[in-house]
């Protein structure tokens, strides 16, 4: 038979580690509390930062311009050489990006400015550069004044550019 010390001991070896146990699950519960609310506070921050620094989208922009114009979507998606089903499919599509030269060519049929241009090509995820050619070229017949599409990728096809659009 096991003495009663031996018992005693036993008894406080168990309270001992259970303390620990406890103690533990306590440091544990309090760490992922403050993990949790780390999180909360994180995912707020985040909500309020994209909330006050978000653009309009490209689908906002493009028929927000369209509709300060004047215009109509079948006279800007003809002059800028794109099918209806591409128009449509930029309308109707939430998440839609076309390709840059799609929109530059929507930005020249609604002969947007070099701002306005450039608004609404960030509003895609691109950017007129300083250091392509396409770019420059595009550029400068803004500056000009020149929106016509044939008149453009004449300019592209004299330095060897890709024309835009599908109008030659």
């Amino acid at each position: 038979m096991i003495d009663q010390k031996i018992l005693d001991e036993i008894q406080e070896y168990i309270n001992l580690h259970l303390n620990i146990v406890e103690l533990e699950e306590i440091k544990y519960t309090e760490s992922l509390e403050r993990y949790v609310l780390e999180d909360i506070r994180f995912q707020n921050e985040l909500e309020e930062f994209i909330n006050t620094n978000r653009q309009p989208t490209l689908k906002e922009l493009l028929f927000s311009f369209i509709d300060q114009k004047g215009a109509t979507d079948p006279e800007i998606y003809k002059k800028a050489g794109i099918d209806r089903k591409h128009f449509s499919k930029i309308r109707t599509s939430e998440n839609y990006s076309p390709r840059k030269n799609t929109v530059i060519s929507l930005a020249l049929a609604l002969e947007l400015n070099q701002t306005e241009t450039e608004l609404l090509l960030s509003s895609a995820g691109y950017s007129l550069s300083e250091s392509d050619t396409t770019d420059l070229v595009i550029k400068f017949c803004i500056d000009k004044g020149i929106y016509g599409l044939q008149d453009i990728n004449e300019a592209l096809e004299y330095f060897s550019l890709q024309p835009l659009g599908n109008v030659l």
